[in-house]
């Protein structure tokens, strides 16, 4: 099955709502609105055009579901591009929170958890979420104390920046808790 390709056109069509401009419009009458939103009146399709095209703009529909469609004049052009923009800044806006993973094994040094919990800090302070895990090798697993207390104590020197989002538990021979930032439990 051949690969399609997104040419500019057709991302463009993804932003921007379809509306129908100028010719595209088959409603026998329009509410017109002015350039500055003032309103104009209800008159026949063709009417409108012909104002439009006499104060050189287009004539866009912009709710076509109203008894009679209302119709706009503006610069098409113009008005697709600021559409786009705003799009662009909105997405741009948009903090997706990730979930990242921090891995210790029961038999950590105190200074390597240390730096491990450096680690967790600051990708909370970052914003996203921290999945600690601990994970067990060979007959390790048959102390899952050693590995709650690691993460107990991996939870309280981390209180002032995170928050307990799941209570630690087993899967498989892992032993996983999630930690979210408290700033985002704030807004919530």
């Amino acid at each position: 099955m051949p690969v399609k390709h997104l040419g500019l056109k057709e991302v463009n069509k993804d932003i921007i709502k379809k509306l129908r401009v100028n010719e595209r419009i088959i409603a026998k009458e329009v509410r017109l609105v002015g350039e500055k939103g003032e309103q104009l009146g209800v008159m026949p399709l063709a009417q409108a055009r012909e104002i439009a095209r006499k104060q050189n703009l287009d004539l866009v529909e912009v709710a076509a579901n109203a008894v009679p469609p209302v119709c706009r004049l503006l610069d098409y052009g113009k008005y697709k591009y600021e559409q786009a923009k705003k799009e662009r800044e909105a997405r741009k806006s948009q903090k997706v929170s990730l979930l990242r993973e921090v891995r210790l094994r029961p038999r950590i040094d105190n200074h390597d958890f240390e730096a491990k919990t450096r680690l967790a800090r600051k990708l909370l302070n970052g914003g996203d979420k921290v999945k600690v895990t601990v994970m067990f090798r060979g007959r390790e697993i048959t102390h899952p104390d050693i590995g709650l207390r690691l993460l107990q104590r991996m939870t309280e020197s981390l209180k002032e920046a995170a928050s307990l989002e799941r209570q630690p538990s087993m899967d498989g021979k892992r032993m996983i808790m999630i930690l979210s930032p408290v700033t985002t439990q704030k807004t919530k």
